[in-house]
Formats: C-alpha cells, sequence, structure tokens
C-alpha cells in the first residue's frame, strides 16, 4: 500500500489521498446542441465538435467515437465548458484553438480564455482574455469567429462579444491585441432581460487565394452581428484597415462566410441570431472579382433563415445549406452543383400530407431521439432544428455532418442525392454526452441500477450503462425533469417532477407512468421526496406555493416554508425532512405537518439541488450538504447534529454500497477537502476522505446530485451540466491509492522512490505492514489485494497487512536477492550503484528501484560519490538533466530540480552551486519550500513543515 502520496491535515484529522477510478458516462448518445463541427484540412479524418455547454470534441477515426476533450475544465473554471468558437490550423494538423467561457453576463464570474493545443486537444495551454465570452449565448452557432491564417499560420484572428470587438495573434494564440482600426463592434443584443450584451462579430473568413505562402493573408473578411447597417467587412492589406463591402444586403445577420477558389463569398443571413429563432432569411454569392451581389436563395418566400453552410472542397461549385429554423415539418437541407444557381431539396411535397423523402434515416444508435407521437406529415424522426454546423469532409465528397439541438446526424453516400439514388443518414455522435443531469437515483432492487431526470430530454431508466435506452421518460413527457425519488419499502413505486404537466406517477419500477394532479399554480417540477411506503412530499415552484403533501393529488403541508430541500426517511414511511435558510424541519405524519427542531446550520437558498438526504436501513440518519458551509450529518432525526471535520465544501451527498467489513454505506460528496476541488468517498461515516477523481477528470458543473450504487462497492455516479450522467469505478488494479490532487508537488519521481523504498526497511515479516504505517491483520481474513510490499486485508475498515509465512533472516540471508523481501527486485542487468541505506546498495532498472546483489561487482559506487559535477546525475533517476540556463526550483538529496518543457529535469550540479550559497531553504525529503506559509503543522529534523498548494512544504525561516 505504498504507492501514494500520504497527505494529512492534522487540524482536522481527514486523511485524502486519490484513488484509482475509471470514468465513463451512461449512454445517452448527444441530448444537447452541438453548434460547430470542423474537419481539418491538413489531416484526413481528423474532426472536431463544439458544444455550447459540454465542452470540445475529437473523434476518434478508429472507434469512430467522439472524445471530450475538456474533462479537466474544473468547478473554478467551469465556464471554460462553454466553446462560443473553434478553428483546426489549416498548415499544422497538431494544432487546434477554441474560444472558451459560457456567459458574457455575470452568470460566469470569469473572463473567457483563447485555448490552444499542440497536441490535438489532448493538452492545452490557456491564455486568459480581459473580457468574457459567450459559450452558451443567443447566437452562438454562427462562426466560425476564430481563424487561422492558411498562409501564415502563426497568425489568428478572433471576433469578440459584448462590444469588444476584432482580436489578432501573431504567435499562434499566446498573445492578443485589438484591431482598433475594425470599429463596426455590433450592437445588436438578443433581449432585455438576461443576454443584455451584444453578439458581435459572427464570423471571420480568410481568402487564402489571395495570399502566399509565407506571408500574411491580404484579404480577410468578418461578418457582424447588426442588422442596422453594414454586416460584412473585407481587409485588402492582411487586417491594417477595413471597409464594409458595398451594395451588400440589408436587415439580416450574417451567419455563415465561407470563399471558393474563384473568388465567390457565400454568406447565409437570417432574420435572428439563433439559435432558436429564424423565420427568414436568403443565401447570397458575392463575387470578390467583379463586387457583383447575387441573392441565390433555394425559396424565395421562406418561413426559416439560413443557418449552415458546407462546401465540397473536392468540387468547389458543390453547396450544402440547411434552414434556420423549419420546426414543422422539418428541417430542409438544400443541396447545389453548379454555386447555387439551382437547388435541390432534400425533400419535397408529394400531395398533403404526404412528403417524398430523398433519403433514408437510421436513430438506431440513439432511438430515444424518434417521436412516435408525431402525425404525419411531420416525421417521426426528424432531421433535426437549430442546424449551425453543416460540413463536408474536404478529403471526401461523400461525407457530411451536421449538428442540431440534439445530436449529430451525417452520411457516408452524400453524392448519391445528385444521381437519384436515396442517400443514408445515420447518428454520428457516438461519445458525445451533452445532457444537463438534474437528479439520479440508483435503487437497491431490480433490472435497472439507475434513472435520472434531466435537461431537455426528460429522463432515462438505464438496464445497461453501456447501452442507450430505448426511449427516454414518457407518457407523460417532460421536456425537462428536476427530481426523481421511490419508495424504499415499496421499490415498484417512483414519482418524477418536472415541467407541465409536473408530476408523473409510476408503480412499474419507472417503466411506464401517468399523470398525476399538481396543485394549481405550479410552473415547474422543484422537488420530490417519496416516503418509505409511498406517501409523497413536493416543493414545486414558484416557492411561495409552499410544499405540498398527498400522492395522486395535492394538500398543502403546514409549518415548512417553499422552496425547502427535501427527504424522505428510508426506513419509517411517516418521517420527512426539510432543511431551508439555517433550519432543520422534521414531519412524522406523511408531511401533513412540519416542525423546527434544529436551528444554526449552514445558510441554504431555496432550490431543488440535492444537499439533504437520508440514509436507507437507518431511521432518523440524516445528511446535509451545506456547500461552503460544510457536511453534517444526525443520527436523531435532527435533534442533534455533527459537524464533519475537514470538509471545507459539500455541495451535495450520495450513497453507496458499505465497503467489505462495513455496516453503514459509503458516503459520496462533491466539494472541497484540504484545498482541492474534487469528488471524495468515504468509507467510515466521514472520519476519513479519498479524492476518487483526478485532474484530468473534472466535468465542470458537479454541484448538483450524486449518489453511489447500493449494489457495487465503490460506484458512483455523478450529475454534470453538459458532460452527461458520469460514473466511476474503481479501477482494475482494485483502487490502489495514488499520487495525491493533482495541485500538489510531487514531480513522479518520488512514486516508488526513496521515500517507499526506506520505508521497506529489514523488519520482522510477522508484522511487516507496520513499518509502512498500517497494522497486521490479526483475525482470518480475505486477501482484498496484492502489491510489490506484500497481501493486504480489511480489518475494522482499515486495511492491515496479511503476515508473511518466510522470515525474514532467511531473505536477508540470501545474498543471490536480498531485497526481494523488501518488495524490490533484484538488478538483473549492468545496474550503477545509485546509493545505500541499512538493507544494502539500490540502483534503478527501467525507472524502477532494484537492490544490488551482494556479491555483485557490477555497481561502481565510488565513482558515483566522485562524480563529475557537469554529469547529468539525474539520469539514474529517470529525468533528463535541463538543457537551458534556468534557475533551480527546489532540491533534495539527489540534487537541484527545476522544470523544462512542463517536465522536471536536473540541473547539473556546477551550475547551481552559487545560487546554493545563498538560498536558506532547499526542501527535503523529495518536498519544495513554502514559497509563503508559515504555519507549522509538525516539526522534525528537517525542520517545520506546512501546506501548501495541496501538498507539503518546508518552512523557509529567511521569509517566516
Amino acid at each position: 500500500m505504498l504507492n501514494f502520496h500520504l497527505w494529512t491535515i492534522w487540524s482536522t484529522l481527514c486523511i485524502t489521498f486519490s484513488l484509482s477510478y475509471k470514468w465513463k458516462n451512461a449512454e445517452i448518445v448527444g441530448g444537447g446542441f452541438v453548434p460547430g463541427i470542423v474537419f481539418s484540412e491538413a489531416e484526413k479524418d481528423l474532426v472536431y465538435a463544439r458544444t455550447d455547454i459540454g465542452g470540445l470534441y475529437r473523434l476518434n477515426k478508429s472507434t469512430k467515437r467522439w472524445e471530450n476533450l475538456s474533462e479537466w475544465v474544473g468547478v473554478d473554471n467551469w465556464g471554460y465548458a462553454g466553446i462560443d468558437t473553434m478553428c483546426a490550423d489549416p498548415v499544422d494538423a497538431n494544432r487546434v484553438y477554441a474560444a472558451v467561457g459560457m456567459y458574457t453576463n455575470d452568470w460566469d464570474p470569469n473572463n473567457g480564455a483563447i485555448i490552444s493545443s499542440t497536441d490535438r486537444g489532448d493538452n492545452w495551454s490557456i491564455s486568459e482574455l480581459p473580457f468574457k465570452v459567450g459559450g452558451n449565448d443567443p447566437g452562438r452557432g454562427m462562426g466560425e469567429r476564430i481563424a487561422v491564417d492558411p498562409n501564415n499560420n502563426k497568425i489568428l484572428f478572433f471576433g469578440a462579444r459584448a462590444g469588444k470587438g476584432l482580436w489578432k495573434s501573431t504567435d499562434y494564440a499566446k498573445t492578443w491585441s485589438q484591431v482598433k482600426s475594425f470599429t463596426n463592434v455590433g450592437k445588436y443584443a438578443a433581449d432585455n432581460q438576461y443576454f443584455t450584451e451584444a453578439i458581435g462579430i459572427s464570423f471571420v473568413t480568410f481568402d487564402r487565394y489571395s495570399g502566399k505562402k509565407g506571408s500574411p493573408t491580404p484579404n480577410i473578411y468578418v461578418g457582424v452581428a447588426d442588422n442596422s447597417t453594414s454586416t460584412v467587412y473585407v481587409s485588402k492589406d492582411a487586417g491594417v484597415s477595413w471597409t464594409a463591402i458595398p451594395d451588400q444586403p440589408a436587415h439580416y445577420f450574417p451567419h455563415k462566410g465561407k470563399i471558393t477558389e474563384d473568388g465567390m463569398l457565400y454568406v447565409t443571413y437570417t432574420d435572428g441570431c439563433g439559435p432558436y429563432d429564424g423565420q427568414a432569411g436568403a443565401i447570397y454569392r458575392y463575387n470578390t472579382k467583379t463586387g457583383e451581389w447575387k441573392d441565390i436563395s433555394p425559396h424565395q418566400e421562406p418561413y426559416f433563415g439560413y443557418g449552415g453552410l458546407a462546401i465540397d472542397a473536392q468540387n468547389q461549385k458543390t453547396l450544402v445549406v440547411a434552414t434556420l429554423n423549419s420546426w414543422w415539418p422539418d428541417a430542409i437541407l438544400f443541396r447545389s452543383t453548379d454555386g447555387g444557381d439551382t437547388w435541390s431539396h432534400i425533400w419535397e411535397w408529394d400531395g398533403y400530407p404526404q412528403r417524398k423523402l430523398k433519403y433514408e434515416i437510421d436513430p438506431s444508435i440513439s432511438p430515444w431521439i424518434e417521436d412516435d407521437m408525431k402525425q404525419i406529415p411531420e416525421p417521426t424522426t426528424k432531421l433535426g432544428w437549430m442546424i449551425e454546423s453543416l460540413e463536408i469532409d474536404p478529403f471526401n465528397s461523400d461525407r457530411i455532418m451536421w449538428g442540431t439541438g440534439a445530436t449529430i446526424w451525417g452520411s457516408e453516400d452524400l453524392t448519391n442525392w445528385d444521381s437519384g439514388k436515396k442517400f443514408h443518414i445515420s447518428i454520428m455522435a457516438s461519445g458525445i454526452e451533452e445532457t444537463s443531469v438534474q437528479d439520479l437515483v440508483s435503487p437497491a432492487t431490480g433490472d435497472a441500477h439507475l434513472l435520472s431526470v434531466m435537461g431537455d430530454i426528460g429522463g432515462f431508466r438505464h438496464t445497461d450503462l453501456d447501452k442507450c435506452p430505448e426511449i427516454n421518460f414518457r407518457s407523460p413527457t417532460f421536456t425537462t425533469g428536476y427530481s426523481i425519488d421511490y419508495a424504499e419499502n415499496v421499490p415498484n413505486f417512483w414519482v418524477r417532477v418536472g415541467t407541465e404537466p409536473y408530476i408523473a406517477i409510476s408503480w412499474g419500477n419507472g417503466e411506464s407512468w401517468y399523470s398525476g394532479q399538481a396543485p394549481g399554480g405550479v410552473t415547474e417540477g422543484g422537488i420530490v421526496a417519496v416516503g418509505a411506503d409511498g406517501d409523497v412530499v413536493w416543493a414545486p415552484k414558484p416557492y411561495d406555493l409552499g410544499v405540498f403533501y398527498g400522492k395522486e393529488s395535492f394538500k398543502s403541508s403546514k409549518g415548512i416554508p417553499g422552496g425547502a430541500r427535501i427527504c424522505s426517511d428510508r426506513v419509517n414511511g411517516k418521517i420527512f425532512y426539510g432543511y431551508l435558510g439555517d433550519t432543520f424541519y422534521r414531519s412524522t405524519d406523511t408531511g401533513v405537518t412540519f416542525s423546527k427542531v434544529y436551528t444554526g446550520l449552514p445558510e441554504i437558498e431555496p432550490g431543488y439541488a440535492k444537499n439533504i438526504k437520508a440514509v436507507a436501513g437507518h431511521e432518523g440518519d440524516v445528511w446535509l450538504a451545506g456547500n461552503k458551509g460544510g457536511l453534517y450529518h444526525t443520527e436523531d432525526g435532527g435533534e442533534t447534529f455533527t459537524s464533519i471535520d475537514g470538509v471545507e465544501i459539500a455541495n451535495t451527498i450520495g450513497f453507496g454500497k458499505a465497503a467489505e467489513g462495513s455496516d453503514y454505506p459509503a458516503l459520496y460528496i462533491t466539494g472541497k477537502i484540504g484545498n482541492v476541488n474534487g469528488i471524495f468517498r468515504s468509507d467510515d461515516k466521514g472520519k476519513n476522505w479519498v479524492r476518487i477523481n483526478d485532474d484530468d477528470h473534472q466535468y465542470g458543473t458537479i454541484n448538483f446530485c450524486i449518489t453511489g450504487d447500493p449494489r457495487i462497492y465503490g460506484r458512483v455516479y455523478v450529475c454534470t451540466n453538459g458532460y452527461g450522467i458520469v460514473y466511476g469505478d474503481i479501477d482494475g488494479d482494485s483502487g490502489t491509492p495514488v499520487s495525491g490532487s493533482g495541485n500538489g508537488g510531487s514531480k513522479g519521481k518520488d512514486n516508488k522512490g526513496k521515500e517507499d523504498k526506506d520505508n521497506k526497511q529489514n523488519s520482522n515479516t510477522s508484522c511487516w505492514s507496520e513499518a509502512l504505517g498500517y497494522p497486521c491483520c490479526q483475525g482470518e481474513v480475505e486477501l482484498v489485494e496484492s502489491n510489490e510490499d506484500g497481501d493486504w486485508g480489511l480489518e475494522n475498515n482499515e486495511w492491515c497487512g496479511i503476515p508473511k509465512q518466510s522470515s525474514s533472516n532467511e531473505s536477508n540471508n540470501d545474498d543471490s536477492c536480498w531485497s526481494e523481501a523488501l518488495g524490490y527486485p533484484c538488478c538483473q542487468g549492468e545496474v550503477e550503484y545509485v546509493e545505500s541505506n541499512e538493507d544494502g546498495d539500490w540502483g534503478l532498472e527501467n525507472n524502477e528501484w532494484c537492490g544490488l546483489p551482494k556479491t555483485s561487482n557490477n555497481r561502481n559506487k565510488d565513482n558515483n560519490n566522485n562524480e563529475d559535477s557537469t554529469a547529468c546525475w539525474s539520469e539514474a533517476y529517470g529525468f533528463p538533466c535541463c538543457q537551458g540556463e534556468i534557475g533551480y526550483i527546489e532540491s533534495d538529496e539527489y540534487g537541484d530540480w527545476s522544470v523544462e518543457n512542463n517536465k522536471w529535469c536536473g540541473v547539473p550540479k556546477a551550475r547551481t552551486l552559487k545560487s546554493n550559497a545563498v538560498k536558506s531553504c532547499i526542501g527535503a525529503d523529495g518536498y519544495p519550500c513554502c514559497s509563503q506559509e508559515c504555519t507549522s503543522y509538525f516539526r522534525d529534523e528537517s525542520g517545520d513543515w506546512s501546506v501548501e498548494n495541496g501538498d507539503w512544504c518546508l518552512i523557509d525561516t529567511s521569509i517566516c
């Protein structure tokens, strides 16, 4: 159990370390708006997609599944999951860029950023902007607003919102400056209540054919969301000066602008900025050589605008354009093979209400998208809506994709359209999970492990997490579901609440439903609690209506305010609980009346996030997640509460199957412990916590709901706002603890490093694990896992070492491989001596410690002790030496360390003698000195120790 970075905050007695987990999505496929799709022009089959709240995706060409490149976005920068625009470098296939930020209003507290990657989105550099970005604002389907100069790819232009204008970078997006000569920054805003900031610039397009490689492209076109004056501008001097194109269309907003080699600029226009509006519009072709504008609209009296625009790179007179929005009976795609002079419609009327389709459509990988309630002429499977992203593969004229408000559709035989054959459309969104999940329940029995409710598509019942359910919740259908619960003692009885008709009831384990009768005045579902025996308490919106009790119909509860977070006791069917402000409420008569039983809790506002839950099988046992107020627990129905030490923030609470040997469920929270945000689990009622996610798996906003699985130990389901249903299982290695929070100071060289080796001292094998800080097992315990230290079990819900059968003396007397008794192999090849301790001499082989056989002559101890001061000493530890003239960051017993190319490197010793002479603190035991922290948590022979950035540091006496 030594392969971890132990991190103990002594003042709270709360232990946290990361645990190895596998994270996946419960399969839904799509579920949200995809406003942008970008095919790389530099490499075949390299495709990206952006979402408005769920991050950026890249298509895996082998599996044909999309992979999320934004899972690293966390609670502090959650707005980065909103991708307002993106571009792939047309020269260097490894480079990709995006403008991130969720809202330009005060919903998002942070400014936006341009993120850039040189490895196709596996890693990102962040260039913060001095203003906000609106990835989920109106007009988010316009664009793209960012573009790379195809002739000089160091240069990028980005069109901002909120009156911030046009910006330029000349260093691959590292730094940006405003193009002050571009003066029409756009004044139009979508509404006067929520989105009051101007939508701004709508697209940036380089005319690659106007320039030559190595020089800035002279001709650049920019569209502006402005319907009161000119909307399309051109620069013919690489962005130095700008003029409005003469005689351009008026009164519409330009959404897309693309140019072809013959000098034709195609622009789609709509009378709104999208993605929901659009009742009129046009398509224009501008001849950049003659200055002529021509209306090439396929429909002269449209009831829709035009959004998505695709040009076939193999035949640039071939276009496909999409309506924005033709809600009824379906969207329309138009195709032209002569530059827009003539058009073919994807479907045509064939004697109302019949339609003649030029395609076949297959929704089978996401069958819930079918709506069998539709009646002709509406199809059960629609081509989509909000179609702003529409692209033809530049390497394959048969391949097309378009994003909708719910998924990505596409075809791989598009050119059948031209020959009169039907082409085939299917869902191409596998891997994209973009739902906003509002509540999750994992029942203790039944064939479904998970039921959910969510925004826009209602909710699901999952019997197989790897397979999309056949249908979402229907009859009744909620556009958005807000809360779901079931009766613990009557597990086939379920209730869910949401948008109109507000409440649905099931006596069939959530498979079939019928509408309940909502109280008058209800406008939204709020939160529902189902008692253990099937009684229901409901706190709907508006909150001033109050709280209600009943089942088929409802009456007002007394003694509890509207908007309270509510839950039921999972044992006693008469008891319900509520939490609002600083007060805890309890009902003992199925919700008819409530009384205040405790005050002084952390203040909480009205809402329906899952901040209060009761424990199954334990009457009166309730947990409260008090957000920044921490975590609280009562075992007597609220008469008394205990604050859980060490939990700084608890957003939501859930329970799962107990650990082996425990009769109390595992606890799960999202929040902050030890100054680290994350997903945490406790197996001992909150005494100790384990962070089970890492910095690569943060999923933006995860503060709404969480639940464990009562049938699978370690499994946890997490609500996200845009990343779908995320769930984690303990990894296949049985969850061996790994290096602590990603914010810590561990360089990686200490994993299985010197601290581990020195702890494996020549101890009595009857209790070998005591040297590692763990007791030996006393009773007959089952083997849980093994690692290089030995065999491990669980006793009293704590790790213990299973005593070894062999004697340590026998192992140590074996000169051929004395280190095996300590859990390390002996060195097999010609290995250099690195260091000694009381056990023997040690080397490094395959970047792992190994014991040098005592009869071996292959170590060069004396030479190592007198090594050339300019040699690359750090190679022996698996790290390169620093190549540049850089100062050291910290020192340990090995030498001086720095960072180069984002990786640790050893500073050659001749280079640091001078700096060592003046530095008062050089760290110890592989840990850095504190940069500013002076609070001492304990002292040892090295000095006073504190915690900074989530990891141990040695206090610098020169500043404290």
